[in-house]
């Protein structure tokens, strides 16, 4: 939709498929009435281990599903998480076009068809999950 690039393959016509645009909102709008009709306040029950490693972060409370250190609209504040919250964006956005696909597409429906570019996919996805977990959150609480 904000695409200026002249590269066919990068190139996307939103125009036909304006359902996508109604398929936000729907996301938007089912995340503000889970919000406001299912609250979680309880303690997420973690392993000794975990609870552990979260602290050596930094993590202190384990209260409801998103520890607010992590998650806060404060911290966006801050240049160097906007600028990881911007280019993480960017790498999802692009991620999800270079890989014909999204993470869940491929590991659902690309792996029940048995495809080999898939599989690949999904190797990279847990891969790239893995190394942001042990070496990116780090990064980004310091």
């Amino acid at each position: 939709m904000c695409s200026v690039s002249k590269n066919e393959y990068l190139k996307y016509d939103w125009k036909k498929e304006s359902w996508n645009i109604l398929f936000v909102f729907g996301i938007f709008l089912g995340a503000v009435a889970v919000n406001y009709f299912l609250p979680y306040d309880g303690v997420v029950e973690l392993s000794k281990g975990a609870a552990l490693k979260l602290e050596g972060l930094g993590i202190t409370k384990h209260f409801g599903l998103m520890p607010e250190q992590i998650f806060s609209f404060a911290r966006l504040g801050e240049m160097r998480t906007l600028v990881i919250v911007i280019l993480g964006g960017f790498f999802v956005g692009f991620g999800t076009r270079y890989a014909g696909g999204c993470t869940s597409g491929h590991a659902i429906m690309g792996l029940s068809l048995l495809s080999l570019g898939s599989l690949v996919a999904v190797i990279g996805f847990f891969i790239g999950g893995l190394l942001m977990s042990w070496f990116g959150l780090p990064f980004i609480l310091s």
